[in-house]
This record gives structure tokens, C-alpha cells and sequence, in this order.
């Protein structure tokens, strides 16, 4: 039966690969494709691979009696229609709709994907261990890339577009006044009440790039020219600036654990599939 229905597959679809005895079928790389696949900068082959791992992973649950609970299940489902569709199982069935996706079928992803993360805690990431010597290597051998970014601070005065008028009025003021006081005359930023003050930020998560380019090219203790963004005006000083820095092995300690971690975590990961790979026969096709 196995064998006329992986026919019947080939003649209607096409076979993509098959996991032991399970096929996947191209329309379905193509499908978790265009879903996924594109947003996360993957390709076809990227796609196909992490479906057959999908597979031998859900394999090995079956073999072990890893089951999930329907409930547990009903309360993912539910987070998700809470967090994603405005806590309304309609719109849920709209999005399903559109994607040409029943319910049933999104309750069964749903339930494989948090069988697929515990096979996963079970097999790999509890085991995963940072130890203090291995973090000391890792922090020894790419120092680099602990970094402490860059900080400044800055005040900035900001005129709506219908005041863009009033520049000269300010720099007149600014030859007077110290400039947080002008910036709490006419900013319309919104920390115009603060002078217009940013404290020890890092420009990128504040600022657009035409204004970090801007900052980023004003030294200490001078104002920047009128920078015209959108209409708007915006005028920028730079207090001070802390330069980027090297972080000392305690500062960088979480970073370093997260590193460790990861890397052992997907040496281990590897391993396993490569086991889980060896027991079960997997066949590849190629796209015509």
C-alpha cells in the first residue's frame, strides 16, 4: 500500500524525500516554504532538512512514548490566539482559512512542535552544561567579540514642521542661552521638560540613521547643523561619549555562558540527529 500510494504521490505531487516509512511531498516544502521558510532567509534544501529532521525527531518520540497531553495543547493554542489574534478563535480560523489550513491540521503542528521541544530538552539541552573552563577558553580565544558598545549623551531640540521657521530664532537663542534651556523653550521632543537630554544611550536604538550619522559626527562639547528629516528639525549637542570597550571576563560572564551554551547545545543537537539519521533510511530527491 506504502509503495502505490508513494506512486499515486509522485504521479499527482512529487516526492520530496522519505523519512523510513513517512513522505514528504514537494507542495509541502513549498508550503512551509512561502510560510516560513523566506523570512528566516531560507531555502528550499534549508526547509526540506528541517522537515526531515522534524520527522526523525517525532520518529523517536513514537519509539520512546513520548506523548503530550490535550490539554497542554489546548493552552498553547489558546496563548497563541491570545498573544496573535486579539484573543478571538475566529480570526484564528480566518488566518487558517487563507493559508488553505484546517484547524485539525494546525491543532496536530501545535501539538508536534511541543513534542519536537520536549524531545529536544529531554535529548539535548538539559544536558548542556557551561563550565567555568570552557567559558574561560571561549572568553580567552575571542575576547573581541565581547564588546561594551559605545554611549553618548546628547540633547536635541526638535521643531515640528510647521515651525521649521523658527531655526533662526533658535540660534539666535543659543547664542545666549545654554542649549538645554532653549531646548525646553521650543522642542517638541519628548524630552524637551529633561532640555532635551538622551543619557548614555547608544544612538541606534534611539535615533533613525540619519540622525545617528549626525550625532556620530559631532565631537564633544559642539552642536551639530540643522538636520532635516521628513520636515521635521532637529538639532543635536553631544555632552559626552563613552567609546566602545572591551568587557573584563565578569562583565561578559552571561554572554560567555550563552556562547558556551549554544555551541555545546548544537554539537550535542547534531550528534543526536546524526544518530537518529543512522538508524532510519532517508532518501532525497531531486527537483525536475
Amino acid at each position: 500500500m506504502l509503495a502505490s500510494c508513494c506512486a499515486l504521490a509522485v504521479e499527482v505531487d512529487g516526492i520530496a524525500a522519505t523519512v523510513g516509512s513517512s513522505a514528504i511531498l514537494r507542495s509541502e516544502v513549498e508550503t512551509e516554504l512561502a510560510r516560513f521558510g523566506a523570512k528566516a532567509g531560507l531555502g528550499y534544501d534549508d526547509v526540506l532538512n528541517r522537515m526531515i529532521d522534524r520527522k526523525l525527531i517525532l520518529k523517536a518520540a513514537t519509539t520512546s512514548k513520548l506523548t503530550m497531553q490535550d490539554w497542554i495543547v489546548d493552552n498553547r493554542v489558546r496563548e497563541i490566539i491570545d498573544s496573535s489574534f486579539d484573543g478571538d478563535r475566529n480570526k484564528l480560523i480566518a488566518s487558517l482559512s487563507r493559508d488553505k489550513l484546517s484547524y485539525a491540521d494546525f491543532r496536530q503542528r501545535i501539538k508536534d512542535d511541543l513534542i519536537v521541544a520536549a524531545m529536544r530538552w529531554n535529548m539535548v539541552e538539559k544536558n548542556v552544561a557551561a563550565s567555568p573552563s570552557a567559558m574561560r577558553s571561549e572568553y580567552d580565544e575571542n575576547a573581541g567579540n565581547y564588546l561594551a558598545p559605545g554611549k553618548v549623551t546628547i540633547s536635541v531640540i526638535v521643531l515640528k514642521p510647521d515651525d521649521a521657521a523658527k531655526r533662526g530664532e533658535v540660534d539666535a537663542a543659543l547664542k545666549e542661552e545654554k542649549f538645554g534651556e532653549v531646548a525646553k523653550r521650543f522642542s517638541a521632543g519628548a524630552n524637551a521638560e529633561a532640555g532635551g537630554l538622551y543619557k548614555d544611550i547608544h544612538p541606534e536604538d534611539e535615533f533613525n540613521p540619519r540622525m545617528c550619522e549626525a550625532i556620530d559626527g559631532t565631537k564633544v562639547g559642539e552642536t551639530s547643523e540643522w538636520i532635516d528629516i521628513d520636515g521635521w528639525s532637529f538639532l543635536v549637542r553631544k555632552e559626552s561619549e563613552t567609546p566602545a570597550h572591551g568587557k573584563t571576563f565578569e562583565e561578559a560572564y552571561a554572554d560567555v555562558e550563552a556562547a558556551v551554551r549554544s555551541k555545546l547545545t548544537k554539537e550535542l543537537y547534531d550528534r543526536w540527529l546524526d544518530r537518529l539519521k543512522s538508524e532510519t533510511f532517508i532518501k532525497i530527491f531531486d527537483r525536475k
